[in-house]
């Protein structure tokens, strides 16, 4: 039992490690991504949009100071703390010369009001010399890297175009703990083809792994992807709320009790989302979860206090 959410929440997560709350800052590095520029594919995951899942960062136009200082504005109404976690989202941020890498972290680790670093980037984006820089950074302060997996069956991964093997992902965390850094891993729910095994399956494997953390994220059908192009033509259909809310609580059931739950849900560009829509409400999502995680419990007979 975590803080009463009946899983280890990112909030209970970072009261415990920090004394408080910290929010997220999103900031945009300015790379792109080795199957969106030709060096494996181009176009990127069926599901990415155009910005590469930095839809709500701060364009790249302003330099990283400059992006920090306006994301800070734009959660001042939400947060009244002083530390923040720099997250560096938007397509794949170690898609760089190391040299490039050093120049644009390290003056951000050293910033006084950033407690975390937090880079979002690929497993076959973190070569030796990036892990190296990325072990020199964690001993600074901490630094958490998120992996893009999204599913572990690689069938699955190549129907989304992922370009990668999950043999590559496993090695990638055992290496980026030797570094020192913390592993957060991205699982995509309701992919094309994929059914209730196969999601717990990559739960599994992600747990196994020994990831620190892990992001679910429901499948997101946006305006001018590959995917709305295939869910247009009935290839496959979008989860309905009562089918993810199923599912998210099955996954959780399998994932052990200290790994960091940092999103159950996501939140989708409303401008470019075509379904699932009932995700929009995304309070309405998480109550429900927790109400379904309370009732199994109760079923279960080791219902506890909230």
């Amino acid at each position: 039992m975590w803080s009463g959410k009946r899983y280890h929440s990112l909030d209970h997560y970072l009261k415990q490690t920090f004394g408080q709350k910290l929010y997220k800052l999103s900031l945009d590095g300015g790379m792109t991504c080795p199957n969106r520029d030709g060096k494996l594919s181009f176009g990127g995951c069926i599901f990415c949009s155009a910005d590469g899942s930095g839809d709500f960062s701060v364009p790249v136009s302003a330099g990283t100071d400059e992006q920090i200082n306006v994301a800070k504005q734009m959660v001042a109404d939400k947060y009244s703390g002083n530390r923040y976690i720099a997250y560096f989202q938007a397509y794949t941020n170690t898609y760089a010369p190391v040299g490039r890498l050093r120049e644009l972290f390290e003056p951000v680790i050293m910033r006084e009001d950033i407690a975390v670093l937090d880079i979002a980037t690929r497993p076959d984006c973190v070569e030796d010399e990036k892990i190296e820089l990325i072990g020199e950074l964690a001993k600074i302060k901490p630094v958490w890297i998120e992996l893009g997996l999204q599913t572990s069956n690689d069938k699955t991964a190549g129907l989304i175009n992922r370009c990668y093997p999950t043999e590559q992902y496993d090695k990638a965390v055992s290496r980026l703990h030797d570094a020192g850094a913390v592993v957060i891993t991205h699982m995509i729910v309701g992919l094309p083809g994929e059914e209730r095994d196969d999601m717990l399956d990559t739960a599994m494997h992600i747990a196994r792994c020994g990831s620190d953390g892990i992001k679910l994220q429901l499948m997101h059908i946006l305006k001018g992807t590959v995917l709305a192009r295939m869910y247009e033509k009935g290839e496959f259909d979008a989860l309905s709320e009562d089918e993810y809310i199923g599912l998210i609580c099955d996954i959780i059931s399998v994932l052990p009790e200290n790994m960091v739950i940092h999103r159950l849900t996501g939140d989708g560009d409303r401008e470019k989302l075509i379904a699932p829509l009932w995700s929009c409400d995304k309070r309405r999502i998480l109550n429900r979860i927790s109400h379904e995680l309370k009732l199994r419990r109760i079923i279960q007979g080791c219902a506890a206090p909230v």
